[in-house]
């Protein structure tokens, strides 16, 4: 009897978990598709903190709110994007197609779940805060984002993922001092 229970109980278990990877394919959230870069809302980095004529030259840390005093960069919560967009509307079809998705995610009370683009291996740690406290600019490590439109894909020359490119940079010197930038201590980054 109890081989009964355990198997309709693991049938359940699978079921359960079946319809939820069923339901969490809609990761966009209420029926929206992704765009073409993957994301849920096509967010155009230049135009946001591009700095040319008809752009908005708005810092990385206005989105990214939480890089100076967090390990991670944080996300801009829907009310903050919707904050602005109540009263910028977009000058394309494109744009208001795009507001028009954030409208739906602050309609429907959710977060947008946007793919993660930057990411270091899990065994490695990148704690922002220490590296924007030392004077590092986002760029330095994510590119010229600011240029680029919407982001699908990491910037070639980011080596976030190859341990070399950051030893590289703590071992840089100083221009002051001489000395290594930073600690290439394993600790440092693995722990």
């Amino acid at each position: 009897m109890k081989t009964h229970w355990l198997i309709g109980g693991l049938a359940v278990v699978f079921a359960m978990g079946a319809l939820a990877f069923v339901q969490g394919g809609d990761a966009q959230g209420g029926g929206s598709e992704a765009t073409e870069s993957g994301q849920p809302i096509a967010f155009p980095h230049n135009q946001h903190a591009g700095a040319e004529p008809g752009q908005n030259n708005m810092d990385c840390q206005f989105c990214h709110f939480s890089a100076e005093r967090s390990v991670d960069a944080g996300l801009p919560s829907v009310a903050s994007c919707w904050g602005c967009h109540q009263v910028v509307g977009g000058q394309t079809e494109q744009a208001q197609t795009e507001i028009a998705k954030l409208r739906g995610y602050v309609e429907r009370g959710e977060q947008i779940p946007w793919n993660r683009i930057y990411k270091i291996s899990d065994h490695a740690h990148f704690p922002h805060m220490r590296h924007i406290n030392a004077g590092l600019e986002c760029q330095q490590c994510h590119g010229e984002v600011q240029e680029m439109g919407v982001i699908s894909e990491r910037d070639p020359a980011w080596g976030g993922d190859n341990m070399g490119w950051c030893i590289d940079c703590h071992r840089e010197p100083d221009p002051e001092t001489g000395l290594a930038q930073a600690s290439v201590d394993c600790s440092v980054c693995h722990y």
